[in-house]
């Protein structure tokens, strides 16, 4: 059966402002940088008014005419396989910081029509996700094989087991796995870093929501199912009466599991929740190292952590 194809009614707009800084001592000499910034247009999100902001003017913008604040040149834009659009800048001048802030709204709601206990049985799934002679692939192949962050172990099968008992429907198991997730592993920020894959952080016990989300997806991978990383953010104040949820106050991300009567259904193993109108998509991958929002290169300039600051606002 084919994805139901739903419409779309956002349910709010919203307000993202996405700052990262980075001071260097002594200054930065070169430096390459890599982007997965721009936000994408989904079944439950439409987007509006994107627009960058690198300080200092990387090179490209210079050669472009472009001064610091402009928009991007042509020609940075790029695709992934994934669909995801990325950036490439430089610096070939010296620097002591690097501030690079991404701003837009997104217009976000409900994906209403999920039947748990309607879906397939998982082991019906996972036999079509499997290698067959001649059988057309799908990309929801790639999402359930192993990637670096997130390699299949018997553990992490184990873990995925305590939630998929034989026949259970692929959506109600999937909901079962990330309420033992929440149970499972604490949010503990500083406890585990980006390099962290998904067997020491199942092991440890505790993590941030990316380890959630890759302990989640290798569980339902190591059964033969389909899962994969979404980036992103949270609104950072509720409405009135609502909790706020965990990891608002950062970059943020979550699961999306394959099933072939919903299609993609995105879970927060971190909030306990299905996702909806308080989360704003920026980009999927196979894991963290595939959409990293900033990464790059640097020749000169002690080590330096990001300063990262994320505010998502209800607009008016």
């Amino acid at each position: 059966m084919s994805p139901k194809t739903l419409r779309f009614e956002p349910a709010r707009w919203l307000s993202v402002v996405h700052e990262t800084r980075y001071d260097y001592a002594p200054p930065v000499e070169l430096g390459h940088h890599l982007g997965w910034l721009l936000p994408r247009t989904t079944l439950r999100q439409q987007v509006r008014g994107w627009q960058l902001h690198i300080s200092p003017a990387p090179d490209e913008w210079l050669q472009a005419g472009v001064g610091e604040g402009g928009p991007v040149p042509p020609g940075q834009l790029h695709e992934d396989v994934f669909g995801n659009r990325w950036l490439a800048f430089s610096h070939s001048r010296q620097h002591a910081q690097l501030r690079v802030v991404s701003r837009f709204e997104a217009g976000v709601g409900w994906v209403p029509g999920l039947s748990p206990h309607l879906s397939p049985a998982w082991e019906q799934v996972a036999e079509t996700l499997r290698y067959h002679a001649g059988a057309t692939r799908s990309e929801s192949v790639e999402f359930s094989l192993a990637s670096p962050c997130v390699p299949l172990t018997p553990a992490l099968a184990d873990f995925g087991r305590e939630a998929f008992s034989p026949a259970t429907p692929l959506l109600a198991g999937a909901l079962r796995l990330m309420k033992l997730v929440h149970q499972r592993m604490a949010y503990v920020p500083g406890s585990t870093s980006v390099s962290t894959r998904a067997p020491e952080a199942l092991a440890g016990g505790q993590g941030v929501c990316q380890d959630l989300a890759h302990v989640m997806m290798g569980a339902l991978r190591a059964l033969g199912l389909s899962a994969r990383y979404i980036s992103g953010y949270l609104l950072t104040q509720p409405p009135p009466g609502m909790p706020k949820l965990v990891g608002a106050d950062a970059s943020h991300a979550w699961v999306e599991v394959w099933c072939p009567l919903h299609g993609w259904v995105a879970l927060d193993p971190t909030n306990d929740l299905i996702v909806g109108p308080d989360h704003v998509t920026l980009a999927w991958g196979r894991d963290y190292a595939d959409v990293a929002p900033l990464r790059g290169m640097i020749n000169g300039g002690a080590r330096a952590e990001p300063l990262v600051s994320v505010n998502v606002e209800a607009v008016p």
